[in-house]
């Protein structure tokens, strides 16, 4: 059997996915078993105090629901921008004549012909637009927000704090997708100079993101996790 260059593509590519596809599963099981021992479900839960808290006493604190929510939208345009920005940036050297990869050829390890870098380029376009497309949907919920956080008090129970909540918990996890979406292709942008790069970026940023999504407190966790437990209800991501 003749080895092949595209073989270190076949298998330490899909590896590295894999190892981001497992953490995050079992992020997303920590989240909804346990969700207090997690960034994620922490930051849920303080959100939804924080709406009953503006919707509670909204005459005093709706300039500072607008400002706080400002920010928000604030920072998934930004996200957005960027990753509609280099999706622009992929379609241009796509639909380029002029040929980017020949003075990497000696020296990149694996398949590096004309359909894999039109494959590696693609990847990237399509990860970035489904970025794109979270981050766009997280400010749609974001605005019905601003909106509905400043209103008066529904007489018929429409409009709760509830239901408030609901859009802004839709917002953050369309959020956190996009962001996940977009770390995700940053192990990408490295398979330009093969798949050992790929390989190895993927599974340094699992203990990264471990670190980013957990929470470390020694007591305060067990605490938290017996409070998630009686109030799993209470979050809902």
């Amino acid at each position: 059997m003749v080895w092949r260059k595209c073989y270190l593509d076949l298998v330490l590519v899909p590896l590295g996915f894999l190892a981001t596809l497992v953490y995050h599963i079992w992020l997303w099981h920590k989240v909804r078993t346990q969700p207090f021992t997690t960034i994620i479900g922490t930051n849920s839960a303080g959100r939804r105090l924080w709406v009953a808290t503006m919707v509670k006493d909204n005459d005093k604190k709706n300039i500072l629901a607008v400002q706080t929510i400002r920010n928000a939208i604030m920072g998934s345009t930004l996200m957005a921008t960027t990753s509609i920005l280099l999706c622009t940036g992929l379609a241009a050297v796509l639909s380029s004549t002029y040929s980017i990869k020949k003075p990497l050829n000696d020296d990149v390890f694996g398949a590096h012909g004309e359909f894999m870098m039109a494959l590696k380029y693609v990847t990237l376009l399509l990860i970035f637009l489904f970025a794109f497309l979270c981050y766009s949907l997280s400010i749609r919920f974001v605005n019905q927000v601003n909106f509905l956080i400043n209103s008066t008090q529904d007489p018929l129970g429409i409009v709760t704090p509830e239901y408030i909540s609901e859009l802004l918990e839709k917002s953050f996890t369309l959020n956190t997708v996009g962001n996940r979406l977009f770390y995700s292709a940053l192990p990408l942008l490295l398979w330009i100079f093969g798949p050992v790069l790929v390989f190895l970026s993927s599974i340094t940023m699992v203990p990264i993101l471990y670190n980013l999504d957990f929470v470390f407190g020694g007591g305060k966790s067990e605490i938290k996790e017996k409070v998630g437990e009686k109030n799993k209800d209470f979050v809902s991501v």
